[in-house]
């Protein structure tokens, strides 16, 4: 007996159905077995050629090297990284933008800016990349040749000694109000609009400090242009192997250093975020990522999803408290 036409539009209509609902509900399985099988975004929030955009092409090169897909990387700079950051806040949470952030974005920007995506519930934590620690240094006009000395100059003379930094409200300048609290002395903080300038002013005897990053100073601590007193990181850095830790020193609460991260939109699946973070960690612990890292003053870091959410978080609070303790401001 054949089957009216009736019958069999409604019959091609019930298996149309089942085959959509079997297709939606096998996609989230689906995209994060065959993930990435198209080019994946890496937005960087500062311009090319900073540290920062370094590290994130390096990773990216390694990244598609394991992957087998185009990891490429996209400048958004402004509003202190936040451009980048709600740019990927705001994208589909599938995998395919991610966003290569530093510590400051993350712990220091919520305390000093009224932010559009909340770094707590906005992102995704993936895996940290690297940790980059400051490294104290002196004019050659400073008489103080250790951080005691400078300690008890300071002491002796209250906010007659100078520091500079490459900006208020950027790691740099927090590391330098940590320092003081945890020395108990005041200095003048005398901000630039970035690194260089500071430099620049510190080499030619301006200001007498700045806590920078060990890139930005290991050519001129060797050529004896400026004095490193000391690393900020929670071990010597392997560039400068003879300058000690403030820990070492004796100041314990003192310790401070910038990170790099990766970071998916919030909501991304959890198979797909720890891909991406043993990859992270495979590319972090390749020999030649390293000696790269070392080599701008970094060291690879790699990190679990956990780790990274809780290092975050701890970074955020004690930010937190020495901005409000200190009374910061962006200037």
């Amino acid at each position: 007996m054949m089957e009216t036409s009736h019958s069999t539009c409604f019959r091609r209509r019930l298996l149309g159905a089942a085959l959509t609902m079997c297709a939606l509900f096998a996609a989230p399985g689906q995209a994060a077995s065959d993930f990435p099988n198209r080019p994946v975004s890496v937005l960087v929030p500062f311009s090319p050629g900073g540290g920062t955009d370094i590290s994130a092409r390096l990773l990216a090169t390694k990244l598609s090297q394991t992957t087998g897909q185009s990891f490429i990387v996209e400048n958004r700079p402004g509003a202190a990284g936040q451009i980048a950051a709600d740019a990927v806040a705001r994208a589909k949470p599938d995998g395919y933008t991610l966003l290569f952030a530093n510590s400051g974005m993350l712990a220091i920007n919520p305390w000093l800016y009224k932010l559009t995506s909340d770094p707590e519930k906005a992102y995704a934590p993936v895996s940290m990349f690297s940790d980059l620690p400051f490294v104290l240094v002196v004019s050659p006009n400073v008489k103080a040749k250790t951080v005691a000395e400078l300690i008890a100059q300071a002491k002796a003379e209250p906010s007659t000694l100078t520091f500079a930094s490459s900006g208020s409200g950027g790691a740099p300048h927090l590391a330098g109000e940590i320092f003081q609290e945890a020395a108990g002395v005041q200095l003048m903080h005398v901000p630039y609009k970035g690194g260089g300038p500071a430099m620049t002013d510190l080499m030619a005897g301006h200001v007498d400090m700045l806590f920078a990053s060990v890139l930005e100073t290991v050519s001129h601590v060797k050529s004896g242009k400026l004095r490193a007193l000391a690393v900020t990181g929670a071990q010597r850095s392997p560039t400068l192997p003879d300058v000690p830790t403030l820990d070492e020193l004796g100041l314990k609460n003192a310790q401070t250093q910038s990170w790099t991260a990766v970071l998916a939109p919030a909501g991304t699946p959890k198979e797909v975020v720890e891909k991406l973070a043993a990859w992270v960690r495979e590319a972090a612990d390749a020999p030649d990522v390293r000696e790269t890292l070392q080599a701008q003053g970094a060291v690879a870091h790699g990190s679990t999803p956990q780790d990274l959410s809780r290092i975050a978080s701890e970074d955020r609070a004690r930010y937190g408290d020495i901005i409000k303790a200190r009374n910061l401001k962006v200037e």
